[in-house]
């Protein structure tokens, strides 16, 4: 029994020993953020980044505010990259449904060209706030660069719909306007010659051109069909930028796409909108490119002497290491590169997903009920191992003590 006991033992130490790094390891949170539902309790409404095609109405104002920073603006270290850098003196063009002049937090610093004035989605206003809003009287929710101004295009219909022509006809007018960094928060399905034509203008005049690596997810039954890769995001030297949660994962549903560069918060992020003061819930690849495009204005703030290539190579080369490298704005304004590093990390070049962790965190959970329960078998086996041949040895003494003597007496006792 002894040598049974020692086998079961060793049994029950190489279990735990085995599934105990990978318990460690998923109970290790992600740096830099919160876990997934860092907004519970923020109740808002969602910005849309289209309108249903047969609606009139305009977004509403919404009529609730958020009475705490969010996780996106923790994530990003953003308290601590405003002692570093505002992106005071840069200016951002942002190519999508338009800009209201006056939203709150954005008041005094937006140009607005043609019609890009009206917000009748309020998308691209909300975007705004993300790279320059200075929140307003929620300061706790100022965007990336709250110094910079926008310069608000037109990319789409009044109703949100994009389309190649607005989209080559904005990012002209943000090259002929000297933006440092273009934002194009609207993702095409088919590349475009125009499109592509207007793309390197803008980068050879000097820009840096943020894009989002794919549209919000299609309506079910629309008919639409996913494309594998997104314009104008993947033109060369563009910066594609994917969403992300909290816990460093893809949103459920989001369009697989190839050639992303970076991943930035895309999910239950809070901002203001076109029309009060009230703030919304917005999330998607264009909401991480409008975060990654108010990195890039707080970098050439900071950093006047770099070129653009150098200011997209120095975003991705500062990321925080991951399947997708995820965007850190603080680090890209303060790192000192080398040689090597000042390289840039490389656009991935097949389909790619940020790292999945909730089946893994499941597995582990899994994993720790059954290391709890394996140790406690083993003790078990242990204590009958140890215990159960101690009793029945002394009943079988109390046994052979009280016996009858065979020749028909009792045993003495001594």
């Amino acid at each position: 029994m002894k040598r049974y006991a020692r086998l079961l033992s060793g049994a029950g130490l190489v279990a735990v020993l085995s599934l105990s790094p990978a318990v460690r390891a998923g109970a290790a949170p992600l740096p830099g953020g919160p876990a997934a539902g860092g907004n519970r309790g923020q109740e808002l409404p969602a910005i849309p980044s289209t309108l249903k095609a047969r609606a009139d109405a305009c977004t509403p104002a919404s009529g609730k505010k958020a009475e705490k920073e969010d996780w996106s603006r923790q994530r990003l270290d953003l308290e601590q990259l405003h002692r570093h850098s505002t992106g005071a003196g840069v200016t951002v063009a942002l190519i999508g449904t338009g800009v209201d002049p006056e939203a709150a937090g954005l008041s005094g610093r937006v140009t607005v060209r043609g019609a890009a004035g009206d917000d009748c989605v309020g998308h691209g206003t909300f975007l705004a706030g993300l790279i320059a809003g200075t929140g307003g009287d929620s300061p706790y929710l100022a965007g990336v660069a709250p110094d910079a101004r926008i310069l608000a295009l037109r990319g789409t219909d009044r109703r949100g719909t994009p389309a190649p022509g607005p989209v080559v006809e904005a990012l002209r007018e943000a090259t002929a306007a000297g933006a440092e960094v273009i934002a194009v928060t609207v993702a095409l399905p088919s590349r475009d010659a125009e499109l592509t034509r207007a793309v390197a203008e803008a980068r050879r005049a000097g820009a840096v051109v943020v894009a989002a690596a794919a549209p919000d997810p299609p309506v079910a039954g629309s008919g639409e069909t996913p494309s594998r890769l997104y314009w104008p995001a993947g033109e060369p030297g563009v910066l594609s930028v994917a969403g992300m949660l909290p816990d460093g994962t893809r949103p459920e549903g989001s369009l697989l796409t190839s050639g992303i560069d970076l991943a930035a918060p895309g999910a239950g992020v809070v901002s203001g909108g076109p029309r009060g003061d009230g703030h919304y819930l917005g999330g998607g690849a264009p909401v991480a490119a409008a975060y990654a495009a108010g990195a890039a204005a707080a970098v050439r703030a900071a950093r006047p002497g770099e070129t653009a290539d150098a200011v997209a190579r120095r975003l991705r080369a500062t990321a925080y290491p991951a399947d997708i490298p995820q965007l850190d704005p603080y680090a890209a304004v303060t790192t000192v590169l080398g040689a090597s590093a000042a390289g840039g990390g490389r656009r991935a070049a097949g389909p790619v997903t940020v790292r999945e962790t909730a089946a893994a965190d499941r597995v582990v959970g899994r994993a720790t009920v059954l290391v709890m329960a394996g140790s406690a078998a083993v003790a078990g086996f242990l204590w009958a191992a140890y215990a159960v041949p101690r009793a029945r040895a002394r009943r079988r003494r109390a046994a052979g003590t009280d016996a009858p003597d065979r020749a028909g007496g009792a045993m003495p006792r001594t």
